[in-house]
């Protein structure tokens, strides 16, 4: 586990009891190999305290944050920047980018409403793989 340093790391702040939020964390892993993006859980002490410092209530996970030195993003704005981050194929997701937000997050809304009756969740976060536990930020 490491340290969070805000003028340098990139770090996804992620719903640790969904499902699709941690398939959507091992899809992150394989595709970064160099490790550029750490995680840590909003249930998580530094979770909470970056979630609620932006606004939102970690008692009610309903977006991701995606925090890098440039800004803070969330929703839509932080799965095209995690797609920008991971470069290759995968910019083609910047497609999107001209679309209103508004419209954008309306798709992200929906599936975040819908996500744990879709795809399930777990009472309590899930326990990282070996390969997580190297990028799972603690303070």
């Amino acid at each position: 586990m490491s340290h969070y340093d805000p003028s340098n790391d990139l770090l996804m702040l992620f719903d640790g009891v969904c499902h699709l939020c941690d398939a959507s964390v091992r899809f992150i892993l394989r595709r970064d190999p160099a490790g550029k993006i750490k995680f840590a859980p909003i249930q998580s002490p530094l979770g909470r305290e970056l979630y609620t410092r932006h606004g939102l209530d970690p008692e009610a996970p309903n977006t991701f944050l995606f925090l890098t030195p440039q800004g803070t993003f969330k929703a839509s704005d932080a799965a095209l920047e995690v797609a920008r981050t991971l470069g290759g194929l995968w910019k083609i997701a910047l497609i999107f980018k001209p679309l209103p937000r508004s419209l954008r997050d309306a798709a992200y809304d929906f599936i975040a409403r819908n996500r744990y009756r879709w795809f399930g969740k777990d009472e309590t976060c899930m326990m990282p793989t070996p390969e997580l536990k190297e990028r799972v930020v603690t303070k």
